[in-house]
């Protein structure tokens, strides 16, 4: 079938609501997409004369289109469809039943996923879908939690950006209100100055060009409108952006303000540890130089100790013991003369003592020791005479005598 708009027509009258039918419309309207186009404009004219369930078949037939385009990378019908395509889908919403309006939600989210169109393209798309709802919803609760677009309360766009936000839709919608505009104009124009095309008549021919007049006035206008809004939109990035110059300013002068005291308190660190590896070196050192610096200088001197002396010979003999004899080879002194002291008498070295011959007495011997060359003594101590003649005379214990006597008499 050759492409006409009647053919065009005709198909989309056709089209149902089966997969089937709407991918043999798809190709047959992408087989033509020289005329990409007329088609979008065909397509649109029949999609605000049709009854709500024939337009979503229609949006599903530009569904197809758009992403079997994006897929081969023909963008004949994505630049052919994106200046009307925020106007089919808020038309196609508009007046739809809720099960209708969530297969377009659906839809329109599938593009944002898959990139179909142009980013302000799909935000126009998304805004002019929100501005029903919320139109619609005043009052009421929205359905299904509000829109399916909308940012979700306490998260989306920061506040900083939140100015920019309303800028940015206003350019998205002057933008694609423009486009397609500009596009017909500028389309009419190229045929009326075609020279291969005849000219008409001279009163066609002015009312042709009374037309093309009005599309060029209309598209200027509209032109307009988005070079005011990207300017609107220009001057609330520039203060943004001055207001990140101006905190970005402050947190380097901070940032180096930090980096200075961090570098100060190192070297601090570093002498208190220094100070301390000191302290330690010098409690460790057996004794202070003298003169040291780090002691200021003045002499140190050691502490007096007493020295360890023995105690005196006499101190460790016990009163009354003879005296050690000298060493062999040493002569004697004609003045010293061994004596011991016995019952508080003092006698001469080999003198007799009362009363020696009895077993109970003192008695003293000196030997030589034969491993060192000294004499070394041994003492015996027993009771004195006055002991041993108190019990020769027979003066017993009381106690005793009776028990002694006890005995005698039982043998």
């Amino acid at each position: 079938m050759a492409y006409t708009d009647d053919a065009v027509k005709a198909k989309l009258s056709a089209l149902n609501e089966t997969q089937e039918g709407i991918v043999t419309v798809a190709q047959w309207v992408m087989f033509h997409r020289r005329h990409a186009e007329r088609t979008a404009q065909l397509w649109l004219q029949k999609l605000r004369d049709s009854p709500a369930p024939k337009r979503l078949n229609l949006i599903y037939l530009a569904n197809e289109v758009a992403q079997q385009s994006r897929a081969r990378r023909k963008d004949d019908f994505l630049i052919a469809f994106s200046p009307i395509i925020a106007e089919a889908v808020s038309t196609a919403y508009k007046g739809a039943s809720n099960d209708i309006q969530q297969k377009l939600r659906r839809v329109v989210e599938v593009w944002r996923q898959r990139s179909i169109f142009e980013l302000p393209i799909q935000e126009a798309v998304e805004s002019r879908v929100d501005e029903i709802d919320k139109s619609r919803s005043t009052g009421k609760k929205p359905l299904l939690g509000g829109s399916l677009f909308s940012s979700p309360s306490g998260s989306g766009t920061p506040a900083e950006l939140q100015p920019l936000v309303p800028l940015q839709v206003a350019l998205s919608k002057a933008m694609v209100a423009s486009s397609g505009s500009a596009t017909a104009a500028n389309t009419e124009y190229d045929k009326m100055h075609d020279p291969s095309v005849p000219l008409p008549t001279p009163p066609v021919h002015a009312a042709r060009l009374s037309q093309l007049l009005k599309a060029l006035a209309n598209a200027e206008s509209l032109v307009s409108e988005v070079i005011k809004s990207r300017t609107a939109l220009i001057d609330g990035l520039e203060k943004l952006l001055e207001t990140n110059r101006s905190a970005l300013s402050k947190e380097q002068s901070l940032a180096t303000q930090l980096s200075e005291r961090k570098l100060e308190t190192e070297g601090k660190k570093r002498e208190v540890e220094d100070g301390i590896m000191r302290g330690l070196s010098a409690e460790n050192s057996p004794s202070p130089n003298v003169g040291d610096p780090s002691n200021g200088g003045e002499t140190v001197s050691r502490p007096e100790v007493e020295a360890l002396t023995p105690p005196p010979v006499e101190a460790l003999t016990p009163v009354g013991s003879p005296k050690q004899r000298p060493e062999e080879g040493v002569e004697d002194d004609p003045q010293a003369t061994a004596t011991f002291t016995l019952a508080g008498f003092t006698y001469p070295a080999g003198a007799s003592v009362p009363g020696a011959d009895l077993s109970s007495a003192i008695h003293s011997d000196i030997q030589q020791d034969s491993s060192n060359g000294l004499y070394a003594k041994k003492r015996k101590v027993t009771h004195g005479e006055e002991d041993y003649a108190q019990f020769a005379a027979g003066d017993l214990d009381a106690d005793v005598a009776e028990l002694l006597k006890q005995e005698g008499t039982a043998q």
